[in-house]
């Protein structure tokens, strides 16, 4: 498991974060997570290729105050290991917009209500190649 952090970015409210990257041949899973800091993720996006009692499901879900939240899954899976994948989130007051490689998208509530997020960290089996804000 390999975890690469981002720290003072700033996401903020009708900006769009691009992550482009590759599984692991053997990945298990991975995450994407954003939020205000390093203890609290606003939005956690999990794609789980056999994990956690899940195969190829893509589950997402907020920590707060050292609490998992209650888990959303919606998408399709359009991750294939050791293949490149494109994830678009767009950040709104009331959502994260994710679209993912196949066109297929997640609406997660912003639960936190930021106009603004500073961290973002990846953890898993997974090489991050790109990451833009625009």
């Amino acid at each position: 498991m390999s975890k690469m952090a981002i720290r003072n970015m700033s996401l903020k409210v009708g900006q769009t974060l691009t992550i482009v990257g590759v599984p692991k041949p053997d990945a298990t899973n991975f995450a994407v997570n954003i939020g205000p800091n390093e203890e609290d993720i606003a939005f956690h996006l999990n794609p789980r290729f056999n994990a956690h009692g899940d195969e190829r499901a893509v589950v997402c879900n907020s920590f707060q105050g050292g609490n998992w939240c209650e888990e959303h899954r919606e998408g399709g899976f359009p991750f294939n290991q050791g293949e490149e994948f494109k994830i678009i989130i767009s950040l709104s007051p009331e959502q994260f917009l994710v679209t993912l490689s196949d066109g297929s998208e997640i609406h997660f509530p912003n639960r936190m209500g930021a106009e603004k997020y500073q961290h973002m960290n990846f953890d898993g089996d997974v090489r991050i190649k790109s990451v833009e804000i625009k």
